[in-house]
């Protein structure tokens, strides 16, 4: 017996210290941070562009202040996470980190001190980057104007305070390396797929997650949560009314809306409003693989979506009929509402995205929960920076819950020919005490403050 106790303490300390081995990453020295004119031109200016794709900003900026000088509070599950300062600042910034210490970070989540980033940087993505596009954007961030800002401590738990245990985390979900071109594809999907799963990331906030935080195998692009949003499924799931082509999907990435989809909203809404400095061949490759994702629309779906069309107009969605027609007379006080409230705008004649998309195209109206219906309803959408853009206003301060109740529960039956949502009640009181944490951003790509003041540099 002595011997079995023994043989399970020596086991024990073995594998304790393999784990320890596989957990310890070597730091990699510090160097000066390097001069503008250390990096060509052309460089930097794809790495803004790559940055743009990667929504950079909007992690590592906090609202109303410097952009990439980190500090903002990233809510998960499991504690608070703050953005890192990716400034070139050589004291709270990368500024003393080498292209091989950033390739390394992107690539493996690995800090240039050796410690284990968090997956809220989703390396799990980043990792696909190839060389050539690391090297464009380190040459872009460490040309950016550096901030001293020293981020504040993350809020964890222990044992998830400890950064080794990430090690872990890793050796289960994390499968590190570049893309690797599928040669069955076309070289337009390739480079979809390259940019949707890499530095897009799109995975990270439209795929379900497990309870240790990991995106869930099997289901790629199946919908998920982000931000107190709901992120809308991309595959043969999506609850979209009018089924997405290559077309709608590229015209409502290219421009922030689109006639038969309505405006993105929410943090989508940014990362629109960053795609726009990406050329159009990029942008319909992002919708060339995208749709692979979602396949044919069944049966279903494309009879509903006639039916959809007949009633909106019977010229295939010329002029939107008013909901007074299409609903029936307006007599529960829902209905009323929305005379008051929303009409005007959703049963106008103006085109989008001016005017109000009609109900009856609304994904957030025929999802299968409530929460960014919620958030349209509370928080509206903010003006862009500098440019015409849709806009919408909030109702917090004006309706009440059950105000709010009754509406949605209209335009759900209404418009989606559904029951209400069940659990309406809970995510609007969830939202009001601020337990979701709601994201509402303008669709220019610009993260900034309340006050609308631009954090650009």
């Amino acid at each position: 017996m002595k011997r079995f106790w023994a043989g399970v303490v020596v086991l024990v300390v073995l594998c304790a210290a393999g784990f320890f081995a596989y957990a310890w990453k070597p730091s990699i020295d510090p160097v000066e941070p390097p001069q503008r004119a250390a990096f060509d031109q052309a460089l930097i200016e794809k790495g803004a562009v790559l940055a743009s794709v990667g929504n950079c900003t909007a992690c590592h900026t906090k609202p109303g202040e410097k952009s990439f000088a980190g500090g903002l509070a990233v809510p998960t599950p499991f504690g608070t996470i703050y953005s890192t300062n990716i400034t070139p600042d050589p004291k709270t910034g990368i500024g003393r980190w080498s292209e091989a210490a950033f390739s390394r970070a992107m690539r493996e989540g690995i800090e240039r001190d050796g410690d284990h980033l968090y997956p809220a940087f989703p390396f799990d993505h980043f990792t696909l980057v190839s060389d050539e596009d690391n090297k464009a954007l380190y040459a872009y961030l460490m040309t950016r104007h550096p901030v001293e800002n020293k981020r504040p401590p993350n809020d964890l738990p222990f044992p998830l305070n400890m950064r080794f245990v990430l090690a872990g985390w890793k050796l289960l979900f994390f499968d590190k390396g570049a893309y690797r071109e599928d040669a069955s594809q076309s070289a337009e999907w390739n480079r979809g797929a390259y940019l949707v799963n890499g530095l897009g990331h799109c995975g990270a906030c439209h795929t379900p997650r497990n309870r240790l935080g990991a995106e869930e195998r099997g289901s790629h692009l199946a919908g998920g949560e982000a931000e107190g949003w709901t992120a809308f499924a991309l595959d043969g799931s999506s609850s979209a009314p009018i089924p997405w082509t290559h077309d709608s999907l590229f015209a409502y990435l290219r421009q922030g809306w689109q006639a038969d989809h309505g405006v993105a909203s929410g943090p989508m809404a940014e990362v629109t409003g960053n795609l726009g400095r990406l050329p159009d061949a990029d942008i319909s490759a992002i919708a060339t693989y995208l749709m692979s994702r979602m396949g044919e629309p069944t049966p279903e779906r494309v009879a509903r979506a006639k039916e959809i069309g007949a009633k909106l107009s019977a010229d295939a969605g010329a002029t939107p009929i008013p909901a007074s027609a299409s609903a029936g007379k307006p007599t529960g006080r829902g209905a009323v509402i929305y005379q008051a409230a929303c009409a005007t705008c959703h049963d106008g004649s103006r085109p989008q995205p001016f005017g109000g998309i009609d109900f009856h195209l609304s994904s957030a109206v025929n999802a299968p929960d409530p929460q960014n219906a919620v958030n349209i309803v509370l928080f509206g959408l903010p003006a862009a920076n500098g440019r015409q853009s849709a806009i919408m206003p909030g109702f917090a301060a004006t309706l009440k819950d059950d105000q709010v109740l009754d509406l949605l529960a209209y335009l759900r039956e209404a418009y989606a020919g559904k029951p209400a949502w069940q659990d309406a009640a809970a995510r609007l009181a969830d939202t009001r005490s601020g337990k979701y944490q709601v994201s509402v951003r303008p669709s220019d790509g610009i993260e900034r403050g309340p006050d609308n003041v631009g954090a650009k540099d």
